[in-house]
């Protein structure tokens, strides 16, 4: 528990709940800057940590004034205890972006400026390269995923859905979120209109092989009307996440197929290819939907890594 200090708690904010801050905060990232529904859940599950954290560490539950009072070493007592409970520098790191952001919207919203968390230092967790598959793997996957399906219908669901992850290099959730109005068509040139992170919209070009295997699956869709789900569960509502990862990971055990091979790793393979066949960076990233072109920089660094492997098994001299 933190010694007690000489100096007294400022008035501006002394008793108003901490909580009930946490909560304004996480409507205003809801409301204001359309965070995604998990990007909100794990902030809103960080920051109630943090207060948890403070309310052992000063023995009382936090108001706003007592956050306004906290000295850098309480924020470094916060990072010990997670460094000691193992959690890792990638979860740290998260939990500190959560902090400064509530911190941010207290300074502007409640008038608790508290600028000890600016010195803070993070963790630098360690930057893993995004794993992709081989063409042929992720083209197997595109080909064949179907061929265990129930009925001929979730067959050619399963077959346009991974086509499309793959294809068009779309999140799962981006996916999982069309309805059938905004399905490509064969014979037509329309990019597809995907709505990334933050709301954000941008076109895709669709190939044609993904446009016709989208056909085929709304021409057994039992409602294709333009405002239902365009890729359908067993029970008739939009289909979930985790049975779209179920259908993919029982695949790949079936072929083995490695072990990350998941739907992510299709967009991930959509990039890496995609640059290795020479594509701009600048494309891959308005493709990708990257905010910044750091995020797609990394497949930069899976190029080149590949690169080196086929020059090690190529080169005669390679095992000099």
């Amino acid at each position: 528990m933190r010694e007690p200090s000489d100096t007294a708690l400022p008035v501006p904010g002394k008793g108003q709940s901490a909580d009930a801050a946490r909560a304004a905060w996480c409507a205003w990232l809801a409301d204001e800057r359309r965070a995604a529904p998990a990007t909100l859940a794990a902030y809103g599950q960080d920051v109630a940590g943090f207060l948890g954290f403070l309310t052992r560490h000063l023995g009382a539950e936090p108001d706003l004034a007592a956050l306004g009072a906290l000295r850098l070493a309480d924020f470094r007592a916060w990072l010990a205890e997670a460094a000691e409970a193992r959690i890792g520098s990638a979860t740290r790191s998260r939990r500190l972006s959560a902090l400064r952001s509530f911190f941010r919207f207290l300074a502007r919203r409640q008038g608790i400026d508290n600028g000890q968390i600016a010195l803070l230092g993070g963790p630098r967790p360690k930057r893993l390269l995004p794993r992709a598959l081989s063409e042929r793997q992720a083209l197997t996957i595109a080909d064949d995923i179907g061929e265990q399906a129930a009925t001929a219908a979730f067959e050619a669901r399963d077959v346009a859905f991974f086509s499309l992850l793959y294809g068009c290099g779309l999140r799962i959730s981006e996916a999982l979120g069309l309805d059938c109005g905004a399905a490509p068509r064969p014979g037509s040139d329309l990019p597809l209109r995907v709505l990334g992170k933050r709301a954000k919209e941008r076109l895709v070009p669709v190939l044609p092989a993904v446009r016709e295997a989208i056909a085929a699956w709304l021409a057994l869709h039992p409602c294709p009307e333009p405002a239902a789900p365009l890729f359908l569960g067993a029970r008739g509502g939009r289909l979930n996440p985790a049975v779209a990862q179920k259908i993919l990971r029982d695949f790949r055990r079936r072929r083995g197929l490695p072990e990350h091979a998941t739907p992510h790793a299709l967009r991930h393979s959509f990039a890496t290819h995609l640059l290795g066949d020479g594509a701009d960076l600048r494309v891959i990233q308005d493709l990708l939907g990257h905010a910044s072109l750091a995020s797609t920089e990394r497949y930069t660094a899976i190029d080149a890594a590949s690169l080196i492997a086929v020059w090690r098994r190529a080169h005669p001299r390679s095992g000099c």
